[in-house]
């Protein structure tokens, strides 16, 4: 490590072929895939340890695939994803992802990942809401994200990684990637590269409560927007119908998985009576979107701080869910006998950083995967345990996508231009105001107040990495805004209760981009 003078200050200089920002599934699928094509993997993470510090960690239900020799099929997946995904996905890149999803599996199980057995050498498989088969893998019952994380963690103990290193911006030149800004222990650095893989996750804290981690703050929607590259389908955030309710109101809450839904469970109000009854043929079942909004709708009629989800009936439930029953027992509910209160909860966004199908953006060297990236995977709705499959496929492909570029661009050097304009709004603010008027269900007026507040922002220096994250939070926060009030209807995830229909003509993309320090929506272009 050397020190440079920079732009007035002193830093520290790396070099690196790639480097991944991020630890999670996509993340270390990315940097292994690079790794393996012998290129030098820097990695970075804001985290000072890694249990727990990944949305992957906590993911429950399990991986989407279509194993061979059963009687699902890859057009069977790829018709329930389009399904979900309210006319926004991209059949092409669904059918590549879903295609490549046994390999990427079968490579992780060749790095040391179990899944759960319903006999010996045959996968146990459930099936969640808006699938029409049991092809969902799972490993601990309920736990399958921490065995995919164990597994990636173990393989990369060969990597470089350097915990504690906030990335706060993507350095470029007019011909592409020339490496990254880095905040770490030692200070401000640069770690020279000609390309660079953004898998940050998402950006749950948005909202006052999330099932995401303390560092899903949307760093990656900022550090792509900084560098001119848009973001799209950015208003599409899911909220998991059913998090656990247990009197707590702020930070990361414990997500109910619905595979609990997918053996039988069901949702009831405060009277016993069905949630979901007449909102959609598949029930309980329904897509998240669907689900989500008729537990809305209902605790506005009733005015209950929440619904309930019946599971007394499945038998062998602390067994199969041993992650649940845990959670649910740490807030005094004994899921075996009581039903389980729940609320919907900020959990996943469907859109992000825009890319292709193997994580390319239309800046030569970034490349993006996993949760903030929007390949038209997921459209306007995301079907579940869709994520880990697609963090495993694009994350790889990425990986071996920066690999390829690196090698032919060669060495890179980041130069420190003038910083963007760093603004944000206090935390708790934002967090109230996006939960209030960006929540499960919109409206213009809402979303216009919510612009306004977004707008009364302080000028902020990322010193530290909760700094950061405030400027990050309110960079992605108004590009939410910008694309949820241009919207004018609903569809997926999106719901507006001013427009509660959706219109043909909308049925497109909307890309935002950050034009002289705000968040633009350009002309979207419709879906082919």
């Amino acid at each position: 490590m050397t020190a440079i003078a920079c732009g007035g200050g002193t830093h520290w200089q790396q070099r690196a072929d790639v480097v991944v920002i991020g630890t999670g599934v996509a993340g270390l699928a990315a940097a292994l895939a690079a790794h393996r094509q012998g290129k030098r993997v820097v990695v970075l993470s804001k985290a000072p340890q890694q249990e727990g510090a990944t949305a992957t960690f906590y993911a429950q239900g399990g991986i989407a695939v279509v194993l061979p020799r059963t009687e699902d099929s890859i057009d069977a997946h790829v018709a329930d994803t389009v399904g979900a995904g309210g006319g926004l996905c991209d059949p092409e890149v669904v059918y590549s992802i879903v295609a490549d999803g046994y390999r990427a599996v079968t490579e992780l199980v060749a790095a040391g990942a179990h899944f759960d057995e319903s006999e010996p050498g045959q996968w146990a498989l459930t099936r969640e809401g808006g699938h029409s088969r049991r092809r969902i893998i799972h490993a601990g019952g309920d736990a399958t994200g921490a065995e995919v994380q164990r597994a990636l963690d173990r393989a990369a103990e060969l990597l470089d990684i350097r915990r504690n290193h906030v990335a706060l911006r993507v350095l470029r030149d007019d011909a592409g990637v020339t490496g990254v800004e880095v905040l770490g222990e030692d200070g401000l650095g640069i770690v020279h590269a000609p390309a660079v893989v953004v898998a940050t996750g998402g950006l749950g804290h948005l909202f006052g409560a999330t099932t995401n981690p303390d560092g899903s703050t949307g760093d990656g929607i900022a550090l792509a927007l900084w560098a001119g590259v848009p973001v799209s389908d950015i208003e599409f955030i899911q909220f998991h119908p059913t998090m656990l309710f247990d009197g707590h109101t702020g930070g990361r809450r414990p997500l109910i998985t619905e595979a609990i839904r997918g053996e039988g469970a069901t949702l009831v109000d405060n009277q016993g009576h069905s949630v979901t009854a007449g909102m959609h043929p598949m029930g309980d079942l329904a897509p998240r979107d669907v689900v989500a909004a008729a537990i809305d709708a209902r605790l506005t009629e009733t005015g209950d701080p929440c619904v309930y989800l019946d599971a007394t009936g499945i038998a062998g439930f602390e067994e199969r869910f041993p992650t649940v029953t845990a959670a649910c027992r740490a807030a005094g509910i004994d899921p075996t006998s009581e039903r389980i209160p729940v609320v919907p909860g900020a959990h996943y966004s469907c859109g992000g950083v825009l890319t292709d199908a193997y994580g390319r953006t239309e800046l030569p060297g970034l490349y993006a995967a996993g949760e903030v990236a929007r390949t038209g995977m997921h459209g306007a709705n995301r079907l579940a345990s869709n994520s880990l499959l697609e963090g495993l496929v694009v994350g790889g492909r990425a990986g071996r996508e920066a690999a390829s570029h690196a090698a032919s661009t060669g060495p890179t050097r980041g130069e420190l231009t003038d910083r963007p304009d760093y603004h944000a709004l206090g935390r708790a603010e934002l967090q109230q105001g996006m939960s209030r008027h960006a929540s499960v269900v919109r409206d213009a007026a809402g979303l216009r107040r919510l612009d306004d507040l977004l707008g009364t922002t302080r000028r902020r220096n990322p010193a530290t990495r909760a700094g950061f994250e405030d400027i990050a939070l309110t960079v992605t926060a108004q590009a939410v805004a910008s694309a949820a009030l241009a919207r004018n209807e609903s569809r997926g995830c999106h719901h507006r209760g001013d427009h509660p229909e959706s219109v043909d003509t909308e049925a497109r993309s909307t890309v935002v981009r950050l034009v002289g320090g705000s968040a633009v929506v350009e002309a979207p272009a419709a879906v082919a």
